[in-house]
């Protein structure tokens, strides 16, 4: 596998290592931010959501426009 194949599945597995590293450390914390993300108005959480997107997708934009080393 390379190419597109091979950085959506270490995205995948990078989601996977942080999410679980957040459950397993932050236990308590966690469940606070679950709680209040349940209370929250779907119009912000959209907005959030679309915001933490954008941000993604410029993150690794500049990241593959970065010079490869050679």
């Amino acid at each position: 596998m390379s190419g597109f194949g091979l950085y959506i599945l270490t995205s995948i597995c990078l989601i996977l290592i942080i999410e679980g590293l957040i459950y397993a450390l932050f236990t308590d914390n966690a469940r606070k931010l679950m709680t209040i993300v349940l209370t929250m108005p779907d119009a912000k959480l959209r907005g959030i959501g679309f915001m933490m997107a954008a941000a993604g997708f410029i993150i690794l934009g500049t990241i593959l426009s970065l010079p490869k080393p050679s």
